[in-house]
């Protein structure tokens, strides 16, 4: 984090960390690189000073400090020891704590001996690991961390967005840059959908060159660090060629929204020539394209979503689907270019949902499939995406498996350009750009 950019809100964060501050549980903040969990850690510290705790009751702790590498859970033990006060709650923090082996004996450790509060942030899942949960299981909460939602992407980048009355009666939405200049929300969420959602590119600016250099940052420190260095941790070999795990990268990229086998994705490899054949073919197993696939998913790097057969009613083990954790990377990775506009909005709507708390789901019905299930302990609904509803075949397409669901929840369809209807039989059209900025 840039440290003379003033801190930006994450309130969605925020108030989830303060809703479990002063509980036993300790809050471990997870998500890809470079998200913003250490300026969400600094914010909670913020907050915690604001209310009255004074500095020396907080320990702060970065492992990605170069004066902190070669730490142990022991020596990490008596750094956090030698500054306990007596008497006094304290508040430890602990960014990217997976770097230190064992760390989760000084974590146990620091619950039973101290009365302390504990935060910690990671960029693995291998964090929340069986190993892990033997020793806290029950006792912590996971406060999963995103890059940049749309309304976020404004904010960080000083937009602001303004409503007007038209002319044509109704209210107009207008995004106001810092010298005034006024632009379409379009506009806008054309700018998200280049730039994508990573924190860090609102210190350099909507600048290309400089966003890219940073995204290339971002993705090697992933594959290194999260990846390679993490095999490493664990004593074992499993991902060993750099090469094929940029392929399986670039392959998943190229492929969000697109049903997706372990299989497939090393025959596809092998017959588009992405690997390199030489005298003897060697195709790499499925269980070695799913390791190296787990991989990419424990670093947050890619999400995997499921099937749900709606008649069935259960989970199918086969043809997931993969999503990308920002948009901004694939561009770094494949370019800019518009050919499968529909799996990115798809892209983008998956991540916001994700946001606003559901669990999501691909539904099947019968031969026929939804974009996403999206539910909450109080609320389900059912949502296709797509770039634009004003062409008729198109309409009937999106509305068709919609139509066959027979329950009453929710169903919506959204994209960029929802035609003048505003509902069809009760499913509802709306767009997307709008959507993204409901609070």
């Amino acid at each position: 984090m840039n440290p003379s950019r003033k801190l930006k809100k994450r309130d969605r964060y925020l108030e989830k960390l303060i809703g479990f501050q002063d509980t036993e549980l300790v809050k471990i903040v997870t998500g890809i690189r470079r998200c913003g969990k250490s300026s969400l850690l600094k914010l909670m510290i913020l907050h915690l000073k604001e209310t009255g705790v004074l500095a020396e009751q907080i320990v702060e702790m970065n492992f990605e400090s170069y004066d902190l590498r070669n730490m142990t859970a022991d020596s990490v033990y008596q750094y956090v020891k030698e500054r306990i006060i007596d008497r006094k709650r304290m508040y430890l923090f602990f960014d990217e704590l997976q770097r230190v082996d064992k760390w989760e004996e000084a974590v146990n450790a620091f619950r039973v001996d101290f009365d302390c509060d504990i935060y910690i942030t990671g960029s693995n899942a291998y964090l929340l690991s069986s190993e892990y949960s033997t020793y806290l299981s029950g006792r912590c909460v996971e406060i999963k961390m995103l890059p940049l939602s749309f309304q976020e992407f404004l904010d960080f980048h000083d937009f602001d967005i303004r409503e007007t009355s038209s002319a044509f009666g109704g209210m107009r939405r207008q995004i106001v840059d810092k010298n005034g200049e006024s632009y379409t929300p379009r506009e806008a969420f054309d700018a998200y959908m280049h730039f994508g959602g990573m924190p860090g590119i609102a210190d350099v600016g909507l600048d290309q060159e400089k966003a890219l250099s940073l995204l290339e940052g971002i993705y090697s420190t992933v594959v290194m660090r999260d990846i390679i260095d993490r095999e490493k941790r664990r004593g074992q070999s499993r991902i060993t060629e750099a090469t094929l795990l940029r392929k399986i990268i670039l392959f998943l990229a190229d492929n969000i929204g697109n049903n997706v086998s372990t299989s497939s994705i090393g025959n596809t490899l092998m017959n588009e020539g992405l690997l390199e054949k030489g005298s003897r073919p060697k195709l790499p197993s499925a269980h070695t394209v799913q390791i190296y696939v787990d991989a990419l998913l424990e670093s947050y790097f890619f999400y995997e979503i499921k099937r749900f057969d709606l008649k069935g009613k259960e989970y199918l083990r086969t043809l997931g689907k993969y999503y990308i954790v920002d948009i901004g990377i694939r561009n770094y990775l494949l370019g800019f270019r518009n050919r499968d506009r529909g799996h990115v909005l798809e892209n983008v709507v998956y991540f916001e949902l994700l946001r606003r708390g559901y669990d999501v789901a691909i539904g099947k019905i019968d031969q026929l499939e939804i974009d996403f299930i999206a539910i909450t302990a109080k609320d389900k609904r059912y949502i296709q995406v797509t770039e634009s509803m004003q062409n008729e075949s198109v309409r009937e397409r999106e509305l068709a498996p919609l139509q066959k669901i027979p329950d009453s929840y929710e169903k919506i369809v959204l994209s960029l350009e929802p035609g003048l209807d505003v509902s069809y039989d009760g499913i509802q059209s709306l767009n997307l750009v709008d959507w993204l900025l409901m609070k």
